[in-house]
């Protein structure tokens, strides 16, 4: 079975060749070349700086949406949860057209941790990297403050790393939070956020968590009218529907709950994805509106994305079909568990988001009809899931991992 218990994936400063571009007084700068790539790595002093308060003040005020109207070149994109799985894409198709990229990440990021600066400054070169935390409003602030550049939109690219209860709130709704009021402080006057398409059918934690700032962001737009919002709810992304290549590839059965027609979806790959949300930054009519994403193509069950895979695999298929009741029953031992031991919350909790998984569709609900919609489902890019697993067949799941997320 493919189902693992283990919990579920998803702040001085670097600069970019653009740096001189960039709309800012002018700090304090330690700069020294790098290599090959002539991007610059700079370290901002703030002591005896000669900027007075209404100085920064006259260049907040410079932001708003008439932002649109520049080039991308004098536009700066605040990008929060830039080495994440989609934000680092964000990051990368962001400078592609002439945006000032601040992305802002954790002293340690990766898979548990595992990158440190120079990971982060290589990973996100092109732009101007500001470390910080953004779990903590404070920090945040003042390290945005420290570099002094004031931010006409902002792109939230965040997600719980685990999908538990209390990581969910940390990070699906308050870091997100912390986010907007950052952005917000220094002059930011639309805001994209990453949510998801599931968050329809909440039954989930993270889907309410992520639902409460959803709300909160339209009440911030509703209370001022220069401030404008655009939610990207994405479908399933290729890497989801890639954890069986491996083991199909090396003769083994393809594993799918129930008949294999539980749960469609549109995947979509990361780079049509990045470029999705980047076409939020300066697109007035995604402006105030959510919207549902999906890649090209019709939608695919789990029975013919195994189909397909075999079928570029040149071998007959072989599927084994698990009924969706053992999921139920392990729940429900979880939860009977979870009431008696507080600490296995975050157990039970996997196990219900694999269950949702396993028989939700990742597709437009309609409200009309309580439906999910293949055809209502809108289409984006042009990367197909056919390239993906052959890509994978050739290459491997290398940056593609699913990190901490252990459920399939």
């Amino acid at each position: 079975m493919f189902l693992s218990l283990s919990p579920p994936s998803n702040s001085l400063l670097h600069s970019c060749p653009r740096f001189s571009r960039l709309r800012f007084p002018s700090p304090i700068l330690h700069i020294s070349p790098k290599s090959k790539t002539q991007t610059i790595t700079a370290a901002v002093t703030t002591a005896g700086s000669s900027q007075s308060p209404q100085s920064t003040d006259d260049a907040l005020s410079s932001t708003s949406s008439s932002f649109r109207t520049r080039p991308t070149h004098e536009v700066n994109v605040l990008v929060v949860g830039s080495t994440g799985y989609i934000g680092r894409f964000v990051v990368k198709e962001l400078c592609r057209r002439g945006f000032n990229v601040i992305a802002v990440s954790r002293e340690r990021s990766g898979i548990r941790g595992r990158n440190g600066r120079d990971e982060a400054l290589c990973e996100l070169a092109g732009a101007t990297v500001c470390f910080s935390d953004v779990t903590d409003a404070d920090a945040l602030h003042r390290s945005l403050e420290s570099l002094d550049l004031p931010v006409d939109a902002v792109v939230c690219c965040l997600a719980s790393r685990t999908g538990g209860i209390r990581d969910s709130w940390k990070i699906d709704y308050e870091a997100s939070r912390n986010s907007l009021a950052a952005g917000r402080r220094r002059g930011a006057s639309h805001f994209v956020l990453l949510s998801a398409i599931c968050v329809q059918k909440p039954l989930l934690e993270f889907q309410r968590a992520k639902l409460k700032f959803e709300a909160e962001l339209a009440e911030a737009a509703a209370a001022d009218a220069g401030f404008s919002y655009s939610i990207v709810r994405p479908t399933a992304f290729f890497k989801s529907l890639g954890g069986q290549v491996e083991t199909v590839k090396a003769g083994k059965p393809y594993v799918m709950f129930g008949d294999g027609r539980m749960c469609a979806c549109k995947p979509i790959s990361e780079e049509d994805l990045a470029g999705f949300i980047a076409d939020c930054v300066m697109d007035d009519e995604k402006c105030g509106r959510i919207l549902p994403v999906g890649g090209p193509g019709k939608a695919v069950t789990p029975l013919e994305q195994g189909e397909l895979l075999f079928r570029v695999l040149g071998r007959e298929p072989r599927f084994v079909k698990v009924p969706i009741g053992v999921m139920d029953f392990v729940i429900g031992v979880l939860e009977f568990l979870a009431r008696m031991f507080p600490v296995m919350a975050d157990t039970a909790e996997f196990g219900r988001i694999g269950r949702y998984y396993a028989a939700e569709s990742m597709l437009f609900l309609d409200p009309a009809t309580g439906e999910y919609s293949a055809e209502k489902t809108p289409s984006y890019g042009k990367d197909t899931l056919e390239e993906f697993f052959e890509r994978v067949i050739r290459e491997g799941m290398a940056g593609q991992e699913l990190g901490e997320q252990g459920i399939l």
